[in-house]
């Protein structure tokens, strides 16, 4: 940016304050959210998620429809269906928790149902039992507990569905053991 100065009768030059010409516009109103579609709710995104905070203690039940994490204290059963919780390092749990994928990093004494995975943290202290598709525990966490893995039904081979027995039908026929004929003498 340029500086304009100016000279007097003495030749010392001294700065000159520009003159900007300012224009005022009026403040425009806040932007309104885009309205909801009518007919019935937004579709969920998975990165969603609330969390409660650690200076938040719960006793009772808790139902919903989109990722949760608890950093405080909760007494009571956790049914969160297709999504996604977790506990925070601070967080303590005693209940039952029904999940697509379950993350311990705190404290945790109940039972946990997971469709997806549950993964136990370094930082996690865990008693109870564990019933998913998948498990896994960091090295450095205490648990102490029951895991139970669904597995997905395994198709039978072509081998172990064959008969055991004979192959042929004449061989149905034939004895297992071969018939041995002894003569004895008169």
């Amino acid at each position: 940016m340029l500086k304009r100065t100016k000279k007097d009768e003495n030749d010392t030059s001294f700065p000159v304050a520009d003159t900007t010409e300012v224009q005022t516009t009026p403040p425009t109103p806040p932007a309104q959210p885009a309205p909801r579609p009518s007919g019935g709710q937004e579709p969920y995104t998975s990165q969603e998620k609330t969390t409660i905070g650690e200076r938040i203690t719960i006793e009772g039940n808790i139902r919903g429809e989109e990722n949760l994490a608890i950093e405080g204290a909760m007494k009571g059963n956790i049914e969160m269906g297709k999504h996604d919780f977790s506990i925070g390092p601070n967080g303590r749990i005693d209940g039952e928790i029904h999940a697509q994928n379950v993350t311990i990093n705190g404290q945790f004494k109940g039972t946990i149902k997971a469709s997806g995975k549950v993964a136990v943290t370094k930082k996690a202290d865990f008693n109870g039992e564990i019933k998913a598709k998948s498990f896994s525990v960091e090295d450095g966490a205490y648990f102490k507990g029951v895991v139970e893995l669904d597995r997905e039904p395994h198709n039978k081979s072509a081998a172990a569905e064959a008969p055991k027995g004979p192959s042929s039908p004449d061989a149905a026929k034939k004895p297992a053991v071969p018939r041995v004929d002894v003569k004895t003498e008169k």
